[in-house]
């Protein structure tokens, strides 16, 4: 399975970052990170409106969309794993989770997404989300490949 990351802001050194890593380089699928950033002080809903294009301009061709957001539905890790495989043996191989910026998404990403996903109701920081987020899709590997990482019954 082939896996983006494509998200607002620039991951910079520190512990979140050591925590994305550490399951990165765990993770046997391919994981890369696509970051993307407006620099231009823009009103919210404009704000908005451009990171969508530019979280839409960077998703890889024929990848599945799943956008993080607070109002998406929260899949447990057996779900996440069944749907990654799904989609791998469906012929979609590859999968990109948007996460946006502050502001959260803008309707065209919701609008252009295969599936919203959340993380639950609490707010994180996006960097945290990442680490999160590449923990998850290790245990969702862990757990198709019958691995004793994941070992909820």
């Amino acid at each position: 399975m082939n896996l983006s990351i494509v998200a607002v802001g620039r991951a910079k050194a520190g512990a979140e970052r050591t925590l994305f890593e550490h399951y990165r380089k765990r993770l046997p699928w391919s994981l890369d990170v696509i970051e993307v950033e407006e620099k231009r002080p823009l009103e919210a809903a404009a704000l908005r409106d451009r990171e969508a294009d530019l979280l839409l301009g960077k998703v890889p061709q024929g990848a599945v969309v799943v956008a993080l957001d607070q109002r998406g539905d929260a899949w447990s890790s057996e779900e996440l794993a069944s749907r990654l495989a799904g989609w791998r043996d469906g012929g979609r191989p590859r999968a990109a989770f948007l996460i946006g910026g502050a502001t959260g998404h803008g309707e065209a990403v919701r609008a252009r997404a295969d599936s919203l996903f959340s993380l639950g109701n609490l707010t994180w920081p996006h960097m945290l989300v990442r680490a999160m987020l590449a923990e998850q899709l290790y245990r969702a590997w862990s757990i198709t490949a019958n691995h004793p990482y994941h070992r909820a019954g």
